[in-house]
């Protein structure tokens, strides 16, 4: 049998100062992803360029980092987003 390799999946929370304004996402690589969210693009994080991590979750497979991308988003709370971003410290 051959050698077994994981590759970790991300949810990550960005913060905009300019725009004072979060993104939730998913990426297998939150750092990259950054970098595409802070060229111009038609997006929603298109018009800013100083989105920062300010949280990541780590999960073992996409699906479950979907599931909790989509249950963050569900809850449409500032307040639970922020929760999150001071619960515990990002790498």
């Amino acid at each position: 049998m051959r050698g077994f390799f994981v590759m970790a999946h991300f949810i990550y929370i960005l913060y905009s100062e300019s725009k004072d304004n979060y993104y939730v996402g998913y990426s297998k690589n939150p750092k990259e992803r950054l970098s595409k969210h802070n060229q111009n693009h038609k997006g929603f994080t298109g018009k800013a360029r100083d989105w920062r991590i300010v949280h990541t979750e780590e999960f073992p497979d996409k699906n479950s980092a979907v599931m909790r991308e989509k249950e963050i988003k569900k809850k449409k709370s500032r307040k639970y987003i922020e929760f999150l971003v001071n619960e515990k410290p990002t790498d």
